[in-house]
């Protein structure tokens, strides 16, 4: 889905480069002739924007649920909604915090019990013939104490 700052730009970009009427550049747009006309009324919200990536910045691990409670100890009165608009349109997002891996169990050699056919193992092995055929083959082996 594209916005309409994208399609205006489009249309723009048909009128001065293919020199096309605005209604046939909005019709391949698929835009509205108003949508592209349209001039925002709303004021810029430069020093809230700032404000609000400065605070992003000095606590990272924070959402903006979290910076807009900082703001409103600083008295700003906007909503939660308008908070959350600028902090998308600003591109601010808590950072996801990599997995850390940890271990299952403890590491212990395997112990090989002293009588025959105590540990076996398998494993598939697979190669490719001349013809370019692949094939498969399941190795099971035993192990006895000796060759341990």
């Amino acid at each position: 889905m594209v916005g309409p700052a994208a399609k205006r730009a489009a249309v723009a970009h048909l009128q001065a480069v293919m020199s096309l009427s605005e209604r046939r550049a909005c019709s391949i747009v698929g835009a509205d002739r108003k949508m592209i006309r349209y001039r925002s009324s709303r004021a810029p919200d430069t020093a809230l924007r700032g404000r609000l990536r400065d605070l992003a910045n000095e606590r990272r691990r924070f959402g903006y649920r979290r910076l807009f409670v900082l703001l409103r100890r600083e008295g700003e009165p906007s909503g939660i909604n308008r908070i959350y608009r600028l902090y998308r349109e600003e591109g601010l997002t808590v950072r996801k915090r990599r997995a850390r891996r940890k271990a299952v169990g403890t590491r212990a050699p395997i112990l090989v019990e002293a009588k025959p056919n105590a540990r076996w193992s398998l494993d598939f092995v697979h190669d490719q013939f001349a013809s370019g055929r692949r094939f498969r083959i399941l190795n099971i082996s035993t192990m006895s104490p000796r060759n341990a």
